[in-house]
């Protein structure tokens, strides 16, 4: 029998009067119904002083900035904008990108092929079709966003290539109608294999089908991001305005010879920082069901502290290499100055109530209020006196128009309540760190908020 209790009227009107009873809530309510309310309780004292100045930081930025645009490839760029800056060094190049679109092309046909041997798994253990694990793979089949792992699995499988040889499309950058008609086209496909599952086929008749529907899946995908070259030779102009050529070579071979030499992929390390209970640091954590590719890399969470994970950041900019992670971007930002502060805005002062920190970092996981919905760069620290970081230099995907030329500053209280995970080089993590590496892995489930990068829904608080 519930306990629950309607309101009345007269609790509501009581509000009313108590509302109304203090002025400053009129104020609040005239300028709120005419302007956005992230907007009015923007801390101008502390965004009008906050500079864009470091004292710490990597020799040269990447050039120019990109641009993601209306997609979730926030992963991909901030990686590949990362591994483009030793390249560029090396060869001299003062502006390159690699191809976000080459990646992306083959995140699509490998993300597919790897969802549906999930539904076809699913349907071997038994799991209902209205059960929570079959919903959750079935709400979004193939979504942009992704985890370090999976761009390493990308990486090792198919290299990497310059943008100039695999530009941008439509669909790249406005990826919402591609994953409408993947979407659809792979519920259709899982409806499919879970009868074959039910009427008792064989796994060679389960693949079978699998491998007919891949071609469907590719052709979509090859229609709106047009299909990379096998091969391709890349002409370019050095800093001293010299001819230079690479290739003909495919782009396993020019990640092989030009970049991994540089910047390995597998010399890096995923750490996160999750502070619920019952997920102990020290530990190895994973997600059913997230991937990328059949037969690939696990992606794995190596849980600490977050004083590891702000110490990592720092010796790998002091090393001279930028950092690869992933935060929830849109809590307590002020995006014209580019600014990631907790006092970037005075909530409390408009609607007499703490938002979007009143709850710790754990109990904003546990209660669906916090995840992570973008990856960025870390290329400069803000240090004080002792060498103690007090601020962050961010480089961005949305072009060089928004924030400070394309950068945010991040300060350090922010990184603590809202950065999830860092990508640094094995040198920069001790060994009691790395050891956690070799643990087995604690799984979690697939709907587990550590899970997300570009999650949809986080996205658009």
């Amino acid at each position: 029998m519930s306990t629950s209790v309607p309101l009345t009227l007269e609790e509501l009107s009581k509000i009313r009067k108590d509302f109304y009873a203090e002025p400053k809530n009129e104020l609040a309510q005239n300028v709120c119904t005419r302007y956005d309310p992230f907007e009015v309780a923007i801390n101008r004292r502390k965004t009008d002083t906050s500079l864009h100045v470091f004292n710490l930081k990597i020799e040269t930025e990447g050039k120019p900035v990109t641009n993601q645009e209306s997609s979730g490839r926030c992963w991909l760029f901030a990686a590949l904008n990362v591994m483009r800056l030793p390249f560029m060094k090396k060869y001299g190049i003062e502006e390159f990108e690699f191809s976000q679109s080459y990646l992306f092309f083959w995140d699509k046909i490998e993300r597919s092929h790897f969802w549906l041997n999930n539904i076809a798994e699913t349907a071997k253990k038994g799991e209902k079709l209205d059960g929570r694990v079959v919903n959750f793979l079935l709400k979004d089949p193939v979504n942009d966003g992704g985890q370090w792992d999976m761009l390493v699995n990308l990486v090792n499988k198919y290299g990497l290539m310059p943008k100039k040889c695999f530009p941008e499309s439509y669909s790249s950058r406005r990826s919402v109608r591609m994953n409408a008609l993947l979407r659809t086209k792979l519920r259709e496909f899982a409806k499919e294999l879970r009868e074959k599952v039910t009427s008792d086929a064989s796994d060679d008749e389960i693949q079978n089908t699998i491998s007919k529907q891949m071609i469907v899946v590719y052709n979509i995908v090859a229609i709106c991001l047009g299909i990379p070259p096998e091969k391709f030779t890349y002409e370019y102009y050095n800093k001293d305005k010299a001819y230079q050529v690479m290739g003909p070579l495919t782009p396993q071979e020019f990640y092989a010879r030009h970049v991994k030499p540089l910047y390995d992929v597998d010399d890096k390390v995923c750490i996160v920082n999750d502070p619920r209970e019952n997920n102990p640091y020290g530990h190895l954590y994973t997600l059913q069901y997230l991937g990328n590719m059949v037969g690939g890399r696990t992606t794995v969470y190596n849980n600490q502290p977050i004083e590891v994970l702000i110490k990592a950041v720092k010796d790998s900019i002091q090393g001279g290499e930028a950092v690869w992670f992933g935060c929830e971007v849109t809590k307590r930002f002020e995006r014209k100055n580019g600014l990631e502060d907790l006092e970037a805005h005075d909530y409390r002062l408009v609607f007499n109530t703490e938002i979007q920190i009143g709850m710790p970092k754990e109990d904003r996981l546990l209660y669906g209020d916090s995840c992570m919905t973008h990856a960025m760069v870390f290329t400069a620290v803000g240090l004080d006196e002792q060498g103690n970081p007090l601020k962050f230099r961010v480089e961005n995907s949305s072009s060089d128009k928004e924030y400070d030329k394309g950068y945010l500053l991040l300060t350090e209280p922010w990184f603590r309540e809202f950065v999830f995970e860092v990508v640094v080089d094995k040198k920069y993590v001790s060994k009691e760190v790395l050891d956690v590496f070799k643990q087995e892995l604690v799984e979690l489930p697939a709907w587990d908020p550590m899970g997300t990068l570009a999650c949809p829904l986080c996205a658009d608080d």
